[in-house]
């Protein structure tokens, strides 16, 4: 197991990630970046599970039913 960090310093970014994040990997990003146009589209779309960083229960209960999914299902 692993995690993989990006700090988006421009929207080109997320192409360079599409090429190093591996397969069955569970990519969780801050809920602000669902607002972004395209790029939230595109991320909603592909699954990219988004943690709302203002409300802690909230994004703490996301985060422990992905990491429950996560076992379950024996993906990074």
């Amino acid at each position: 197991p692993f995690v993989i960090v990006c700090n988006h310093q421009a929207s080109l970014d997320l192409l360079g990630m599409v090429e190093v994040i591996p397969e069955r990997c569970v990519p969780i990003a801050k809920r602000e970046l669902l607002y972004l146009g395209t790029v939230g589209w595109a991320g909603w779309l592909s699954g990219i599970i988004f943690i709302d960083r203002h409300r802690r229960d909230a994004a703490i209960e996301v985060i422990s039913r992905t990491a429950s999914t996560m076992r379950r299902e024996n993906v990074r």
